[in-house]
């Protein structure tokens, strides 16, 4: 078995780290107006404790966090720079091929599956794309609540001739935890969510942004439908670090709290379960930092000596 592919970590906790300034609703694009050094400092952190793959700052460069003015006049510019920032670290990285991966977020808002619009989706992917085509790897769109979502990303990168990564984030309430079938954030299923993959021409199917906890059973039963149908996209795990629930509000209101208890340890015996599953990429989102990946990787790639 090859080993697996090390993606990063959240972005906005590591900026907040370092000392970016950030706050609701800009969230993370604000540390590419006001300190794009530091959103570089992350990306060069993540490589050095151990990323394959790291992801643009792009996620809140939409309008439902910069406003629909702002995205038209600005947007095109600050995309470009995350892309830039992304690129340029993973360039001076000499002793190994980083990659460098979109972040094409749900252009809606997160965990908000009734607000996809799929008449106008097109008209704000369309600068995503244009925008990170010269710097990016691969598309991964991510945190994506439905399958609506994921077929526009397919669609929209579709001319590029670039490999895409779908990432779907899960429900993850007491009953999920609990052992409930795992299902997307808009009630979907993880097998029909693996079904469509498969037929999309995707690289990998993802799961992302939801606790830990449930993401083995969605490995499961992905890796069960690809067993089925005879096919071999690669299935990757990145969870959050949040406490609660998630979803009871809009996702540029506010601040989630992270959990104390899932130190780096803790989260690094998470992901070599979702290995022992047939994950073949893993990696960490909200809250989850360099530390973090550093000790995944370790664990992951040296278990004699983890």
């Amino acid at each position: 078995m090859s080993k697996p592919l090390i993606l990063d970590g959240g972005m906005s906790r590591e900026l907040l780290r370092l000392g970016a300034e950030l706050k609701q609703p800009e969230w993370s694009a604000l540390a590419l107006v006001n300190s794009p050094d530091i959103v570089r400092q992350v990306h060069d952190e993540f490589i050095t404790a151990g990323s394959d793959v790291i992801t643009t700052n792009s996620y809140a460069l939409v309008p439902f966090h910069i406003g629909e003015e702002r995205f038209w006049k600005e947007g095109a510019d600050l995309i470009a720079l995350s892309g830039r920032l992304a690129r340029d670290a993973a360039n001076a990285c000499k002793d190994r091929k980083v990659l460098v991966a979109s972040s094409l977020p749900p252009i809606f808002g997160s965990y908000e599956p009734q607000n996809f619009n799929p008449s106008r989706v097109q008209d704000y992917l369309k600068v995503l794309v244009e925008n990170l085509d010269p710097y990016v790897d691969v598309w991964l769109g991510e945190t994506l609540s439905l399958i609506a979502e994921a077929d526009a990303v397919r669609t929209a990168v579709a001319e590029t001739g670039k490999p895409f990564w779908i990432s779907f984030t899960l429900a993850d309430d007491a009953a999920q935890r609990n052992g409930a079938s795992p299902k997307l954030r808009s009630g979907e299923s993880v097998e029909d969510a693996a079904r469509w993959a498969a037929s999309s021409g995707a690289d990998a199917l993802l799961f992302n942004c939801s606790k830990p906890e449930v993401m083995r059973k969605a490995v499961d039963a992905a890796a069960e439908v690809f067993k089925q149908g005879g096919n071999n996209l690669q299935i990757g795990v990145y969870a959050n670090a949040f406490e609660g629930e998630q979803g009871e509000s809009a996702a540029n209101e506010g601040l989630h709290k992270t959990r104390e208890d899932l130190n780096d340890d803790a989260y690094s015996r998470f992901a070599c379960s979702w290995v022992d599953a047939g994950a073949t990429m893993v990696g960490g989102c909200c809250g989850i930092g360099a530390g973090h990946i550093h000790r995944l990787k370790k664990a992951l790639l040296y278990p004699q000596r983890a």
